[in-house]
């Protein structure tokens, strides 16, 4: 079993004694509601289930005061009276008799969920914990928080386990000014949060909340706050602040472990964060984690409090560790005026620590004639997320997760079991039709390749299979036959990204309905804004930069339900780069990709690219090499040519708007 879960019950055993509108929010619910789903779902099954152990006083005092430590340890003998008094003394904060308990269960689960990690016991995991942490301080609870459980599991992963560099994601609607004390003068942890902000005026009205709050010393741009100045913030403003900002810094750090401050406030419905993003966004934030650090993430439970909306989200986060594939975004997939102003100042801050930042560089551009979209954002009513949760109950998860269909065997490639070898083919008489369209395809192992790869994507349209990969003597006369048989047979758009020497079909109908990205050449050219071509970059910055920067963002604005990537004679891309590709690849059409291969690559690129579509994470692209002059002016090319339409690619707000 690849991915632990922790969870202990006796962490519901907390709860408030007195009235008190502000805390009443955080309750045991939180925690039962969210194991129910997943035990509906079948996924608490599917995990290595860990029951949670306290931390030790010595383990705590790794973030905390000895003196903090003592005066928790305290309140197990205090009166209600006693309880509620010092509460006040605290934000937001409310002590039970059993709090030091299940706060001591709550660090302690964030620790054995890095030990499983760590070790190899697990690949990643999810800690169901209360009370939550990322708030705590060296000595003092805020915020409903007592232990910073996952600053507490950041020390611990050096000290006990020799980790050097550690990324946290803080994804909770409220900024974890706890955490960004405790390691803002440590350039070992690169800490990122998102949170509702709103000029100061949202709690904890902190000025060090803001995007000008890079670190201390020689922490200095190891702290990346990204702050939302309006409530509404929904799937396309989550997803831009990811691609534009974590990604690349990410990238460019190159953590060992990554941990996720996992609060789920910032969903839709909770009445703290005021959002639109929906559940099934979670599981494409993790997606893209899961390229860092050898796919090793710790997500620990923060905060959260509408229980459907939370416990939803959960399974989400859940499923996508487990390797499933993450449902379609719908909705457009474009961000708002006011998120781009905020992605735009966290860049602007960032960039002079951070190379990936500063070379992307540019300035705004107009508004489009049609001016900007108007994204007021409303608040949901209830009707409208019971929709939503219930359009997630009927997203169903195919039969079959990956399959491979090879033109010759190969017996010395090792692929999970799981992972299905297709020797079937599509009637004879459906694949003597498509092959009449090119005389390469009526040869003898064309012919047979094509017969596969034709019953390969009837099962992925058909939902059947969730993804592929065929490889082919054939690799451009197979990609026009995949991609007119897709659109004939259900797909309503299609996004290609064909690599090496591989042409768009010339008379191919220019409909909406089929993007098309060339990766290859010496130029940059947006022949139409559904036909771009992009040079393959000779450094890890450079393509990191074309895959954050251009690939993903036109894949998820152009929302497609087919992926189709192809990897042509002389694609010039190494192992671990086609398969970062096919891994991100996964989340814009739901998992739905069909990769082609030609038949002279190796099998072990076939094999690293059937296990990255599997679930698992892709290898690492090495040390990072800053991307050449001649990228970075191809890539601002291209998004200045673009952008005005595909509005996923912008990085600051356009200017003239009012």
């Amino acid at each position: 079993m690849r991915t632990a879960l922790v969870y202990h019950e006796e962490m519901t055993a907390a709860r408030l004694l007195w009235d008190d509108p502000e805390c009443e929010i955080e309750r045991p619910e939180r925690l039962t509601a969210a194991v129910e789903r997943l035990q509906q779902g079948g996924l608490e099954q599917r995990c290595l289930q860990l029951a949670a152990r306290e931390a030790s006083e010595a383990e705590l005092g790794l973030v905390h005061s000895p003196e903090y430590v003592s005066l928790m340890r305290g309140t197990q003998a205090l009166s209600t009276e006693e309880l509620q008094a010092l509460s006040g003394q605290y934000d937001a904060v409310y002590f039970h008799p059993s709090t030091f308990h299940c706060a001591r269960l709550a660090a302690g689960a964030a620790l054995q969920l890095v030990d499983a990690v760590l070790t190899g016991t697990a690949h990643n995991g999810l800690a169901l914990v209360r009370p939550p942490g990322h708030h705590s301080q060296r000595a003092a609870a805020n915020g409903f928080c007592v232990f910073n459980n996952v600053a507490i599991a950041a020390r611990y992963a050096q000290k006990r386990h020799g980790v050097h560099r550690i990324l946290i994601v803080d994804w909770d609607v409220h900024h974890g000014q706890g955490i960004q004390y405790i390691f803002e003068d440590d350039p070992s942890v690169l800490y990122f949060s998102w949170h509702r902000y709103e000029h100061g005026r949202f709690w904890p009205y902190l000025r060090e909340s803001d995007a000008d709050a890079v670190g201390l010393g020689p922490g200095r741009g190891f702290t990346v706050n990204l702050p939302w100045n309006q409530v509404g913030m929904g799937n396309a403003d989550y997803m831009a602040a990811f691609l534009h900002v974590l990604l690349p810094v990410a990238f460019e750090f190159d953590p060992e472990l990554v941990l996720v401050s996992a609060g789920f406030d910032s969903a839709i419905g909770d009445p703290e964060g005021q959002m639109q993003a929906t559940p099934e966004c979670f599981a494409h934030l993790t997606q893209l984690l899961q390229v860092l650090a050898g796919g090793r993430v710790c997500a620990v439970l923060e905060g959260g409090y509408h229980l459907e909306s939370l416990s939803q989200s959960v399974c989400m986060v859940l499923k996508a560790l487990l390797g499933d594939p993450a449902p379609p975004l719908l909705g457009p997939m474009v961000p708002q005026h006011s998120a781009l102003e905020s992605i735009q100042s966290v860049r602007a801050a960032q960039a002079p620590h951070w190379t990936s930042l500063w070379q992307q560089e540019r300035r705004p551009s107009p508004v489009s004639p049609g001016g900007p979209k108007c994204k007021a954002a409303e608040a949901q009513t209830s009707a409208v997320l019971s929709s939503l949760l219930d359009r997630l109950h009927l997203c169903a998860t195919p039969p079959v997760r990956t399959a491979i269909a090879l033109t010759a065997p190969a017996a010395a490639m090792v692929l999970p079991p799981d992972i299905l070898r297709q020797e079937e083919s599509a009637p004879r008489e459906e694949t003597q039709a498509w092959a009449r369209l090119h005389e390469a395809l009526t040869q003898d192992t064309a012919f047979t390749a094509l017969g596969k790869v034709l019953h390969l994507l009837n099962g992925i349209l058909d939902g059947q299979v969730s993804s592929g990969i065929a490889t082919t003597p054939a690799a451009a006369s197979t990609l026009e036959v995949v991609l007119r048989q897709g659109l004939s047979h259900g797909a309503q758009r299609v996004f290609c990204v064909a690599l090496g020497q591989l042409d768009r079909p010339p008379d191919l109908a220019n409909d909406g309905r089929t993007l098309w990205l060339n990766i290859r050449g010496k130029e940059a050219a947006a022949l139409s804004t559904l036909h771009v071509s992009v040079p393959l970059s000779g450094t890890t910055g450079g393509f990191l930069s074309c895959i954050l920067a251009l690939v993903l963002p036109l894949a998820y604005g152009f929302q497609p339900d087919l992926v189709l990537v192809a990897l042509g004679p002389a694609h010039g891309l190494q192992d671990p780069q086609a398969a970062l590709l096919a891994a991100l690849l996964r989340g814009p059409a739901g998992g739905r990709v069909l990769v082609l291969v030609e038949q002279e690559s190796t099998c072990q690129l076939v094999g690293v690219l059937a296990r990255v579509l599997h679930g698992d994470p892709p290898p690492s692209l090495g040390p990072f090499s800053v991307a050449s002059p001649d990228d970075v002016q191809a890539l601002v090319h291209l998004r200045g040519q673009l952008e005005a339409q595909w509005e996923m690619l912008q990085v600051a707000a356009p200017s003239g708007v009012p």
